[in-house]
């Protein structure tokens, strides 16, 4: 096997991954974890056991290609605390996935369900390399080898994979129907709830398309009830256009917010009249990202970041608003529809110029929430109409933001520690109830 062959070169500059180079995200996540265990006085020895993962699995598989060469793929699957219930988390591919990413994003899962009182705990894995350079052919291979290199360290009440940036529903059919024909036929037990996120013919929920920006948008609805911002007339420009990004402006066109902007990892468009978000969802299906589309006008990044709008709606990679972004952006409102867009520093510079930001941790769980509906579905083997689904999501959404408010008052702190907060609280009482064993 040749190294030149774990990955096909790529020859695009991506401005979400090249923003996000040498970022030590699971440092960042870590310092959040600490602050927040000091507001709720955890006892020490539960603050060391949450801070690092029970396990972490690294694989390196190989994978025929098109060409009849064997590709050397590297391959992550993170768990980090399964205190609560199964690791739960997505399978991200990406050219920039690393190790310690993968221990930030798992952890952040843990917080995520402790937060939306789910009985899941965090996990996270993902393989390294640019899925935009390979067939659908070869995309299936890889995916179905990665799955099966997993093994039983995956399984619907042990690990439970779901998509993330790069996978879609068809990666989790594939992944599914690996582990069926392989682990769970050893088993004879039904285990389409192995991962989510799946076609809705293959064991999917219901509203999970629609999931995490649905979350998203339910929050920004009730900050502008407490801030008495009326949404209709408003503008947003949102950053990143795939799963969470899409929903996002497309739900909240329906309650007459204009997206003026929008950027991938193509580019950065403007349009002052507004764009058409389902025309523009239609298009990115069809080409891959937001360049060309002829109804807005590129700018550069850091151009698109100066617009004035009353909402930003970050949805691409962590790391995206930084100093220099958090310095001049020109909005009422940040709501974080990926994990880790703002660096600390840049959320300081955006606090202190009375910018509000909805943290990830809250404003994205909308997705793991679902998630675990279409789980509860596969294991009883039921399946429930948008409607429920719709309305389950709302309640969960509703008490999740309310606590995480109040939590801020409370402590006189950032809706991020508020949330990080209320979720350690559920984990230190778990853990006082149940203590370590031996």
């Amino acid at each position: 096997m040749n190294d030149s062959l774990q990955a096909r070169p790529s020859q695009s500059t991506n401005p979400e991954a090249t923003a996000g180079e040498r970022y030590d995200f699971f440092r960042v996540v870590q310092g959040y974890l600490r602050d927040a265990a000091a507001l709720v006085e955890m006892p020490e020895d539960t603050l060391t056991i949450l801070s690092q993962p029970k396990q972490e699995i690294i694989i390196h598989f190989p994978v025929r290609l098109d060409s009849g060469e064997i590709g050397l793929f590297k391959g992550y699957r993170i768990q980090h605390n399964n205190i609560l219930g199964p690791y739960k988390g997505g399978i991200r591919y990406h050219e920039a996935v690393t190790l310690d990413d993968c221990k930030a994003l798992a952890s952040m899962m843990t917080w995520k369900c402790a937060l939306m009182n789910l009985p899941l705990g965090g996990g996270k894995g993902g393989i390294k390399f640019d899925p935009r350079k390979y067939s659908s052919g070869e995309l299936e291979r890889i995916t179905r080898r990665f799955i099966h290199a997993l093994g039983s360290n995956i399984g619907p009440s042990h690990d439970v994979p779901a998509p993330d940036v790069g996978t879609n529903a068809q990666t989790m059919a594939w992944a599914m129907d690996t582990y069926v024909n392989t682990v769970g036929y050893l088993s004879h037990t039904s285990s389409k709830g192995v991962v989510t996120g799946k076609p809705l013919a293959s064991g999917g929920t219901h509203g999970r398309a629609k999931a995490t920006g649905q979350g998203l948008v339910h929050c920004i609805r009730y900050w502008a009830e407490e801030k008495d911002f009326t949404l209709e007339g408003s503008t947003v420009i949102v950053q990143g256009f795939g799963n969470v990004g899409s929903y996002s402006a497309a739900l909240l066109s329906k309650l007459g917010v204009s997206m003026i902007a929008v950027g991938d990892h193509s580019g950065y468009l403007y349009n002052p009249e507004g764009f058409n978000p389902h025309k523009l969802q239609e298009y990115v299906r069809k080409h891959g990202s937001v360049a060309g589309y002829p109804a807005g006008q590129s700018i550069p990044r850091e151009q698109f970041f100066r617009l004035k709008c009353d909402i930003f709606v970050p949805a691409a990679l962590e790391n995206q608003i930084g100093v220099a972004e958090a310095s001049v952006m020109d909005t009422k409102l940040i709501a974080e529809g990926a994990n880790g867009p703002c660096s600390p520093e840049g959320e300081r510079i955006l606090i202190e110029r009375g910018i509000d930001i909805l943290p990830d941790v809250l404003a994205n769980s909308g997705g793991v929430t679902v998630s675990y509906y279409e789980w509860v579905q596969n294991n009883r083997s039921e399946s429930w109409t948008l409607e429920e689904v719709d309305a389950r999501l709302e309640v969960a959404m509703k008490r999740a933001y309310r606590k995480t408010m109040e939590m801020a008052r409370q402590k006189n702190t950032t809706a991020r520690l508020g949330a990080y907060a209320v979720a350690l609280q559920r984990l230190m009482t778990v853990y006082a109830e149940r203590r370590i064993w031996p």
